[in-house]
């Protein structure tokens, strides 16, 4: 039986690092993946040739549909917010769309919960409460992806996130062959996502890590910087053996889940 899974994010390229072999696994299946982000990631960092036109925005959303191409998604959709940015003061609204936080969250959720309506979602995936690593477009994907489920009837919302102990381990392991850029701060993710004891669906994509890989080599412009390194572009550089032990599997957490862990984001659906 085919089942339709809606992928929501907050920020072309996120997609690839949580939820792409998840994605790519069940297009594979024969099952429609939809992918929804929330923002166009027009305050992304990305070196000057990207935004030195005021269109990062736009290329960003290019880039979402070439991953979306090497997973086989079925439908790309953007809600029509604007990137919220990361630092302490929230940029002003642009003429012709809001800052995804500065929306009310129920309006957004209206927004998500007409896609998940109009394609029958048996899944919805988002963030957990912290929203990752505390981005507050993620914490407000968490907030909005539960209200639209609700609206909607969506019978399975999974939160996409990390074990944070298994993470930082392989951060660590990864970190005495590559050098990580010097913004790159452990102490982030040494509290940030979820405990091991929380996630309720582990999924296993080895066999599709080429088109998560493919998938975050979409996303050039994040990888890329006027100093230094990115996080991305250094993820990319990881041979494939290294590559595939540290992203072939990917996690989520279901507070409804009873039982042991899932190995299938459709398991139990009828």
């Amino acid at each position: 039986m085919s089942h339709t899974l809606v992928a929501f994010h907050a920020h072309p390229d996120d997609e690839a690092l949580l939820t792409s072999g998840t994605m790519a696994k069940a297009a594979a299946a024969g099952h429609r993946v939809v992918l929804v982000t929330a923002t166009d990631g027009g305050l992304g960092l990305a070196a000057d040739e990207y935004r030195q036109d005021g269109a990062l925005g736009e290329r960003r959303l290019a880039e979402l549909q070439r991953s979306a191409d090497a997973l086989g998604v079925a439908r790309v959709v953007h809600l029509g917010y604007a990137d919220s940015g990361m630092g302490d003061d929230l940029h002003p609204d642009l003429p012709d769309s809001r800052r995804f936080v500065a929306a009310p969250a129920q309006e957004a959720a209206q927004r998500l919960a007409q896609i998940l309506d109009e394609e029958g979602a048996d899944v919805l995936t988002s963030y957990d409460a912290q929203g990752g690593y505390g981005h507050r477009d993620h914490v407000r994907v968490h907030e909005v992806g539960a209200l639209a489920a609700d609206l909607a009837g969506t019978p399975r919302v999974l939160q996409a996130t990390v074990p944070r102990d298994l993470l930082v381990g392989a951060l660590k392991a990864v970190s005495k062959v590559y050098t990580f850029p010097d913004a790159f701060d452990m102490e982030v993710y040494e509290r940030s996502f979820s405990a091991r004891k929380d996630i309720t669906h582990r999924i296993d994509v080895h066999r599709h890590i080429a088109a998560k890989r493919a998938s975050m080599a979409a996303h050039a412009s994040q990888a890329s910087a006027d100093d230094g390194d990115r996080t991305l572009a250094a993820f990319l550089r990881i041979p494939r053996p290294v590559y595939d032990l540290v992203f072939g599997r990917e996690w989520f957490v279901d507070p409804r889940h009873e039982g042991p862990v899932a190995r299938d984001v459709f398991a139990g659906l009828t």
